[in-house]
């Protein structure tokens, strides 16, 4: 049996274990940066097709006036040869139909497919979408929300122009509208940050979710995967849960140009976005479990990571090693969200985002916790 001439205290184990930590968690971030992250940041868009297939737009509506009004002449008039707007409304008491009609009058491809009463048999607004999707008389559909719109006249050319040999999901990528304001820094960065992780898992071949804001599948590929059925009584999930169980490597590609973006209006208030936040993580534990463990990696291990430089540096143990080495990944997180942040020009906000991240790594927790007590049960 070995002896150790002295028997080390709790004073001097307890910070080499958090030494320790930092080191893991290190290694774990840099290798989700380097290895993952970094193939958005310097991502460099393959040959596309030529071709202009024949697409489907379908956006589900309810109580949608004033953003129709606003959004729908956008995807009407774009520059695409072969095209049709199919627009559901999900038993809408504004005048909703009134001016769907209206427009129907101005743009023959324009189609409406109106629920009168309160049909939804699903949660959410999948039992309408699904419905759009039937209706649909196009193989490609392309998916967007009535607070949506498109950033250019390009879109639908730009997310169509990824469907070559193979291809059945085309992920896009869904901004909000930059307005003055922190709140409006926070959410924009919250879904920049969103995006960099989904985008970047498809280019590293693990495609695990989309936005509905800017999304497009092949019609068969969602009816012979039995469209939402497995999740249809959670409100949320019409996109990510449905990509997280039929998207693979070889099958999807992502569209990052800035004309293919579609913009949206932000919360107006820090409630509201908390809300949308809360149904959004309602999903999450309904992933296949090896996108559920890295993506609780990732978070945990960065959280473990800043928590540990912290109590380092306030013992002072080893502080030039762990300082040096957080500053390499402070450095690497800059370098890779500024870069993926130019290619998706949304260049501001790789300017404060170590201070968002922070934001968010206290935040993330106390939704789920709020998930966990209280339930939502409508979409709208």
């Amino acid at each position: 049996m070995i002896e150790f001439p002295f028997k080390p205290s709790v004073h001097e184990i307890l910070p080499f274990a958090v030494f320790i930590l930092f080191g893991i968690t290190w290694l774990i971030q840099m290798v989700y940066y380097w290895g993952i992250f970094s193939r958005l940041a310097f991502f460099r868009r393959k040959a596309t097709t030529a071709d202009t297939p024949p697409v489907s737009v379908i956006i589900c509506a309810k109580n949608e006036y004033r953003n129709l009004i606003q959004n729908l002449p956008l995807i009407l008039e774009q520059d695409y040869p072969d095209y049709e707007v199919i627009v559901v409304n999900d038993a809408s008491d504004d005048d909703t139909i009134e001016l769907l009609s209206s427009f129907t009058r101005k743009y023959s491809h324009l189609r409406i497919f109106n629920l009168e009463q309160n049909l939804n048999f699903f949660s959410g607004k999948k039992f309408p979408l699904s419905l759009g999707i039937k209706s649909a008389r196009h193989e490609i559909v392309l998916l967007t929300d009535a607070d949506c719109q498109p950033s250019g006249k390009e879109w639908i050319r730009k997310m169509m122009e990824n469907y070559g040999p193979g291809t059945e999901i085309v992920l896009g990528y869904g901004t909000f509208r930059k307005t003055a304001g922190f709140l409006n820094q926070i959410i924009r960065y919250d879904a920049f940050l969103v995006a960099v992780q989904y985008l970047s898992f498809a280019l590293s071949g693990s495609p695990y979710m989309g936005v509905g804001r800017n999304l497009s599948y092949k019609k068969n590929l969602f009816f012979k995967n039995g469209g939402f059925i497995s999740h249809y009584k959670l409100k949320s999930g019409d996109d990510d849960l449905f990509i997280n169980r039929v998207a693979r490597r070889r099958n999807t590609r992502i569209e990052i140009h800035p004309d293919a973006h579609t913009i949206s209006s932000p919360k107006s208030g820090f409630y509201q976005w908390i809300l949308q936040k809360r149904r959004h993580y309602t999903t999450a534990r309904f992933y296949r479990p090896a996108f559920k463990f890295l993506l609780s990696l990732g978070y945990v291990s960065k959280l473990l990571l800043y928590l540990s430089f912290i109590a380092l540096m306030v013992v002072r143990y080893n502080w030039m090693i762990v300082l040096s080495a957080f500053s390499l990944f402070f450095i690497s997180h800059w370098i890779i969200l500024s870069f993926a942040a130019n290619k998706m020009k949304e260049n501001d906000l790789a300017v404060l985002s170590p201070i968002y991240e922070v934001l968010l790594l206290i935040i993330s927790p106390l939704l789920y916790i709020s998930n966990i007590v209280h339930k939502q049960e409508r979409w709208k």
